[in-house]
């Protein structure tokens, strides 16, 4: 596979959890401190004190049953969502508050259950769409793509962008969907449209990344690709992941730690040999105990 520089900074290691047991991963400090987060809709509580930290490097999955609080989780992880109560800190720097957009600055990527492409435009726009944040060129050097005698700097927006789409067909290499790149993303079927969806996030070149269910809806072999992507962003660029997911083989076999939430509430965190033997986590979310 093509490697993409991704400006990350400490070790990687093999890949996610079950890969993690041979001990050749190293996971880091805590990067992202999420504590005593609560979340309501009128009266209606989709979050009661949640806690939990996410460390750099690791493969954290979130898991429960359907309407347990996950999306909702990541959408105050991400400033989607203001909490009522609690705080998340991000290297260190606690916030109460956040948009998306300040989030997005600083490296927290995310992407979507129900798929938010632009579907008439082409993979690589919609890849060069995860790019914005990092163009520097202002409105006039846009404005003025090709100097003039004595006026290079008027070029400056032409050589930028030069180098937005070497970064980004690099991450079309990356996913092997050479193909696709100039394919109009609504007429690809549903699991290469969540493959882009995973390469315009990374296209941010962010520190965390958020997936909502990456593999929903998606075959055996789908999953299968999928997963290999999510661990080789984590082991190569030490992308630290944060995984919402049911598949709970996906789960078991790819992620470092496990947080399940039911109702809104956590019930269960851990490695995922310790969530898996939870038995208040059987009870609510894994069925019946033998």
């Amino acid at each position: 596979m093509r490697q993409i520089d991704m400006d990350q900074t400490g070790e990687s290691g093999s890949a996610g959890g079950a890969a993690a047991s041979a001990g050749a991963k190293k996971i880091g400090e805590v990067i992202l401190d999420v504590k005593n987060i609560s979340l309501r809709f009128g009266g209606v509580k989709a979050l009661t004190d949640i806690s939990f930290d996410v460390r750099e490097h690791e493969v954290r999955a979130i898991i429960g049953p359907n309407g347990a609080g996950k999306s909702s989780m990541l959408n105050c992880i991400n400033g989607v969502y203001q909490p009522q109560e609690g705080s998340i800190s991000f290297r260190g720097q606690t916030f109460r508050h956040m948009n998306s957009r300040q989030v997005a600055e600083m490296g927290i990527a995310r992407t979507f259950q129900n798929l938010a492409l632009f579907k008439g435009m082409s993979v690589i726009d919609n890849l060069m769409s995860g790019r914005n944040l990092r163009v520097k060129s202002g409105l006039l050097a846009q404005a003025f793509r090709h100097p003039f005698a004595g006026l290079k700097w008027l070029g400056s927006a032409q050589q930028e962008e030069e180098q937005h789409r070497a970064f980004v067909e690099n991450i079309i290499d990356f996913l092997e969907i050479q193909a696709y790149r100039k394919t109009p993303v609504g007429t690809l079927p549903y699991g290469l449209q969540k493959r882009v969806d995973l390469g315009r996030a990374l296209a941010m070149q962010p520190q965390v990344l958020l997936l909502d269910e990456p593999m929903a809806g998606m075959n055996l072999e789908e999953k299968q690709d999928m997963s290999r992507f999510i661990l080789d962003v984590n082991d190569e660029f030490g992308t630290t992941i944060v995984l919402i997911e049911h598949d709970m083989g996906v789960v078991m076999d790819i992620s470092d730690r496990v947080v399940v939430l039911d109702y809104g509430k956590k019930i269960g965190d851990g490695t995922p040999e310790e969530v898996r033997g939870n038995e208040e986590v059987i009870r609510a979310y894994l069925g019946t105990s033998h």
